[in-house]
């Protein structure tokens, strides 16, 4: 997949950007308020064709995690047994750049960065791009800054994690909520319905749809806040997508979403195409 990296030389933008560190590609305030649609992607399983929390043990001595530290997952609990494991490696003498050279390692998913090209290529009125996962910013960013397209996310919502001075990547959740069906430490729904009603009140009109491209079971609790002229884009026979069939049988209308599975980011390119040209 190395053959497909999409680099481009720094803009002036992206120069002025990086002399102002605090103005980060993450600020909405320098999105353009015209764009007609907002397309939100997963991380794990999704971009990338792997979990990044599950590539991670490749670092760990003998590339397997002790059983006394995987007896310590309880379910809903992730975020925290993600923390117990990175504080681990960092006691085996995992360093950052280990951790980084394996998420740089990780494959695209199949057509996703053509996928992305497609974006990148579209006029400039056309997309905003988000980023929703449950992973973490260190992870994500090593990844995207490696495929070089880390300048096509407007937004990252993700878990913080920074390394401490002992080199520890430190781990903590991206915040808490009510919902039910979601992991304590992310409901991506509350973070696409806050994003996209502060975004809305911002440009002063909705988007004209809205996009989410996902795989897993928490990527359904997102899609079913889209409405009847958004789509949803679950990876073919992936969780997020037997959620969706279940839904439709046991509670037809309850999932309003046009719904349109993928094999590869093409099928997703094929539909963005008829959509944009209406």
């Amino acid at each position: 997949w190395n053959c497909f990296l999409l680099k481009d030389p720094p803009g002036e933008e992206e120069q002025h950007r990086s002399r102002h560190t605090g103005i980060m590609a993450s600020h909405s305030s320098s999105i353009s308020p015209d764009k007609r649609f907002i397309i939100f992607f997963d991380f794990d399983e999704t971009i990338v064709d792997e979990t990044s929390d599950d590539m991670v043990v490749q670092a760990a001595p003998g590339q397997y995690l002790p059983g006394w530290l995987k007896d310590t997952y309880q379910p809903g609990r992730y975020n925290e047994y993600m923390q117990r494991v990175l504080a681990y490696l960092a006691e085996q003498g995992v360093t950052e750049s280990d951790l980084r050279s394996i998420m740089e390692k990780i494959p695209a998913s199949p057509g996703m960065l053509t996928l992305f090209q497609f974006l990148r290529n579209r006029s400039a009125h056309d997309f905003e791009v988000v980023l929703v996962s449950d992973a973490n910013t260190f992870f994500i960013e090593s990844w995207l800054r490696r495929a070089g397209v880390r300048q096509l996310f407007h937004r990252i919502f993700t878990n913080p994690a920074t390394f401490n001075k002992n080199g520890r990547l430190v781990l903590r959740p991206f915040h808490s909520h009510e919902c039910q069906r979601c992991p304590d430490n992310m409901c991506k729904q509350v973070v696409v319905r806050d994003y996209v009603a502060r975004r809305t009140q911002e440009r002063g009109r909705p988007y004209q749809r809205i996009f989410y491209v996902g795989d897993g079971a928490n990527d359904f609790c997102p899609a079913l806040s889209l409405g009847p002229r958004d789509v949803a884009f679950p990876r073919r026979d992936f969780p997020m997508h037997r959620l969706i069939t279940e839904t439709h049988e046991a509670m037809p209308g309850e999932f309003k979403a046009v719904t349109v599975p993928w094999v590869s980011g093409e099928d997703v390119i094929t539909r963005l195409r008829k959509l944009v040209a209406e």
